[in-house]
């Protein structure tokens, strides 16, 4: 057995040009399976910590995707909004640590505008648990201050100190509130969340650019100029939804059931981790397909790696037979072909594992910035393993050809000379 490695190590490194190739093809198409499977793992872990560190979200009664996709997507619109009065018995109830309240239903340009509390940037957290962090600027103070996501700010090319003015409702062509302008005060570091994608206020500031409209449109006769909005109450009567942190993690079915059973008015509290999931598995026709399509490609390099060594054996039918001539038994020309088809295999495994790490460390800021996956590197996770099993036996298979075929070579095939 040792001299037959032997012999097919030196077999495969006479012919390292033509099994190089087929070698970074099956490193190219490894790499590019275990990438869709950790993006794949990933993008979900990401996906279902769009919003972490909070233990319920609360809204109108209605779907529990639906209220996710609007409370923390902003997509879509909530069925009807909470009373002030219910966000606050929540808020207060012993099993709260912190509650943060949304109001939505305005934009700029396009981009939602969420109006809430300071507390925001306090408490919001993404990702494996990390907090929003300020790239230029700092939370809003006043009412007439605005808070920027990075998206937001690039795309408009916005900075601290700039004036902006609101729109009533989300179509970019409605009517505006520019007789109210807000100060951009604080731009905040990319997160790859919704967070980006959206321009924060206060909740006063909500309150005051509607004092002088009614049923969403504004008063014929009546206008308040932005100075003297101080003089009026701007404590909301609603808001669409509101995010809850919990002392400890064990009251959240309590709490959860509380929500629900809550007598005020009707509302629906869901679990985001929960919620998102569920979100999720409706993306896993997409899943199947990549994953489908990345193992074509594997497939695809391995029968590169078969058509060259069966190419390479009508080159080496003199090789062979001399092999033959010298004692060598077919069963040892067979493993021969099949060791080296398997070695060239788990080269290209191990290079496309390499090649992964590589990519992971170069690309993961990228990708946590502009997408919002965090990729992690680390040692292969269990069903990475099995995918490299699964290359391993495929390429083992993908040998047995070329040896079966050497297998049948006569002796005399490679020394009768030939016109």
């Amino acid at each position: 057995m040792k001299a037959v490695l032997l012999l097919a190590l030196k077999s495969a490194w006479a012919r390292r040009l033509t099994l190089g190739i087929a070698l970074i093809a099956i490193a190219l198409a490894s790499a590019l399976l275990l990438a869709v499977e950790r993006v794949r793992h990933d993008a979900r872990q990401s996906f279902t910590q769009s919003i972490s560190g909070v233990d319920l979200v609360v809204g109108a009664r209605t779907g529990g995707v639906q209220l996710m996709l609007y409370a923390v997507f902003h997509s879509g619109s909530a069925t009807s909004n909470i009373r002030w009065d219910s966000f606050e018995a929540i808020a207060t109830h012993p099993a709260v640590a912190w509650a943060v309240p949304l109001s939505m239903g305005d934009s700029h340009r396009g981009h939602p505008v969420v109006g809430t509390h300071a507390d925001f940037f306090a408490h919001f957290r993404y990702a494996d648990g990390r907090p929003l962090a300020f790239a230029t600027g700092a939370p809003f103070a006043e009412v007439f201050e605005a808070v920027l996501g990075s998206e937001v700010a690039q795309a408009l090319g916005y900075r601290t100190g700039d004036r902006i003015t609101l729109t009533h409702g989300m179509v970019e062509l409605g009517p505006d509130h520019d007789d109210k302008p807000f100060t951009v005060v604080g731009v905040l570091a990319p997160t790859g969340t919704p967070v980006d994608r959206a321009v924060h206020v206060s909740l006063e500031a909500i309150t005051a650019i509607h004092l002088d409209w009614a049923g969403g449109a504004p008063l014929p006769g009546l206008v308040i100029p932005a100075e003297h909005v101080q003089k009026f109450d701007l404590q909301p009567k609603e808001i669409t939804a509101m995010l809850v942190g919990l002392k400890s993690r064990a009251d959240v079915f309590r709490l959860q059931r509380h929500i629900n059973g809550y007598r005020g008015e009707p509302l629906l509290a869901v679990m985001p981790g929960v919620a998102l999931d569920e979100l999720w598995r409706t993306l896993a026709t997409v899943e199947r397909t990549l994953f489908a399509l990345s193992a074509l490609v594997v497939l695809v390099g391995l029968a590169g790696l078969t058509a060259t060594l069966l190419a390479g054996l009508n080159e080496r039918r003199r090789e062979l037979a001399i092999l033959r001539a010298l004692g060598a038994s077919p069963q040892a020309i067979f493993l021969m072909l099949t060791v080296e088809g398997l070695l060239v295999t788990a080269l290209g495994v191990l290079a496309g594992t390499a090649l992964l790490a590589v990519g992971i460390v170069t690309l993961a800021p990228l990708a946590q910035a502009h997408f919002g996956v965090h990729l992690s590197l680390r040692p292969p996770s269990g069903n990475e393993l099995a995918l490299l099993m699964s290359i391993l036996a495929t390429g083992l298979l993908a040998s047995l050809a070329p040896g079966w075929r050497a297998w049948r070579m006569a002796l005399t095939d490679g020394l009768t000379p030939r016109n």
